[in-house]
């Protein structure tokens, strides 16, 4: 077995296990995007699918698996734990699940530094190991991830709870059993953790104010898929009834919606037009309705869906993030490069993280007229209530924006940073790339394919 220090060493440099082995992309911008990439599989289904295997006495396969560092860390995780991960042809994953065994912490810790992953092994390692042992959640730091609704549905479920200077120790001595919880906050990880461990506790539980996003649904399918008895009622209400046994699964991920506005972003910003092959129009209707009304064009086909600037000026829009079916956060950083090049004054309310609007401050570095108001802006056009943590950033323009070094912050910010340096005249260095091979595959062949004028740095 690797040594702590070299499985440490392993997952610092995940983006080097999916093709990554550079630091800093310098771009010469100024030049529309145009042509057809690829999307695979939901970032945020696919590890979750991957953590879902650990529940099944048999083996599992999952298909349109994207190249990205967060299924390598996965994988890894689900290594030490002695889940065998073959992958027969690229894109796809066997997870063989029938020797399971307890890990090092410090194995887990290491491996897991840069993922939020570890918390949704919690419920899976409960039924098949009696334990958990999990460090402190990493992931983009755009704002608290607090994981009391973690703990707070896993108590519910039965299990205790142990916080020490490693990390938390979660153990079911009893058992799980069914449980009524109820989130103060559609939380999309939290409903996913009370999924993974009420399909196998004893009894039914109940879930109010459930997160239904469609990787959610996606995620519920896959454990149907395993034998798991599973109700979706109005309200954002999912009844689980507990089973003895689950099995494996085959399933092919759902679509990465958000690779896909992404890419739609870009072709916007840049005054170009992409063809997004896998982009499913269903998981995009909110989507495509702000990219029409700020002034792009799109064509839904059933192997993908054109983005295309169609000329004449982009227009300002208002814009409030929130859970599904509302407007994603994850679409409002690559969004707002596009609204630095619209006519007029666009707003965009961010209510679901906190601090999601620090990747502005180079943007505005880079020539763009945005201010953010950190306890966010009242308005009589709102229709998402307010939060407490809630901010709000106000772009002006059109204002061409110029080349700058970068480096990036986060996955969708750092994604943003390019869109920014593709759309600016001169030329742009964009550091700490490792950050975007989290969510993003093969994201710069896609750009070469687009006909995006770059180099690579080391």
């Amino acid at each position: 077995m690797d040594s702590i220090a070299d499985l440490a060493k392993d997952a610092q440099k995940s983006g080097e296990r999916v093709g990554l082995a550079f630091d800093s992309i310098v771009i010469d911008g100024g030049v529309p995007l145009r042509g057809r990439i690829e999307v695979r599989g939901a970032k945020n289904l696919a590890t979750k699918a991957m953590v879902a295997a650990l529940l099944g006495d048999t083996p599992s396969i999952l298909q349109d698996v994207p190249q990205i560092s967060d299924v390598s860390i996965v994988t890894r995780m689900l290594d030490a734990y002695g889940v065998a991960v073959t992958s027969p042809e690229e894109g796809v994953l066997v997870l063989d699940p029938t020797n399971v065994e307890r890990a090092h912490f410090a194995q887990i810790d290491a491996l897991a530094g840069s993922s939020r992953i570890p918390i949704l092994f919690c419920g899976p390692l409960l039924h098949r190991l009696g334990e958990a042992l999990i460090p402190d959640l990493g992931g983009c730091r755009i704002g608290d991830r607090p994981i009391d609704f973690h703990m707070d549905a896993l108590r519910a479920f039965g299990a205790i709870v142990d916080k020490s200077y490693e990390g938390i120790r979660i153990t079911a001595p009893n058992g799980l059993h069914g449980a009524n919880i109820e989130l103060p906050y559609p939380s999309v990880g939290a409903t996913e953790q009370v999924l993974l461990t009420a399909v196998r506790a004893q009894g039914v539980t109940e879930l109010k104010n459930a997160a239904i996003e469609p990787e959610i649904m996606d995620l519920i399918a896959v454990l149907q898929k395993m034998g798991a008895i599973i109700w979706i009622e109005p309200n954002r209400t999912i009844f689980i009834e507990g089973v003895d046994q689950l099995s494996g699964y085959t399933h092919r991920a759902i679509s990465d919606r958000n690779e896909a506005a992404s890419w739609a972003s870009a072709a916007l910003a840049t005054g170009g037009d992409i063809f997004v092959g896998g982009a499913k129009q269903p998981e995009l209707m909110t989507f495509l309705n702000v990219f029409r009304k700020v002034g792009g064009a799109f064509e839904v086909h059933e192997d993908g869906i054109r983005f295309y600037h169609p000329g004449g000026p982009l227009k300002p829009v208002q814009v409030e993030t929130d859970v599904h079916p509302g407007f994603m956060t994850d679409w409002q950083q690559p969004l707002i490069v596009a609204l630095t090049q619209a006519e007029g004054v666009s707003v965009i309310h961010e209510t679901v993280y906190e601090n999601r609007f620090g990747f502005t401050d180079a943007l505005v570095e880079m020539g763009a007229d945005i201010v953010v108001h950190k306890d966010g802006l009242e308005s009589v056009t709102r229709r998402v209530p307010r939060r407490k943590l809630e901010q709000a950033a106000v772009i002006t323009g059109p204002t061409p924006l110029h080349g700058a070094d970068v480096r990036v912050p986060d996955l969708r910010g750092g994604f943003s940073y390019l869109i920014a340096a593709l759309t600016a005249e001169g030329r742009s260095t964009v550091t700490n790339l490792g950050i975007i091979s989290r969510g993003y595959e093969h994201f710069v062949d896609k750009l070469e394919a687009l006909g995006a004028q770059f180099t690579l740095e080391g």
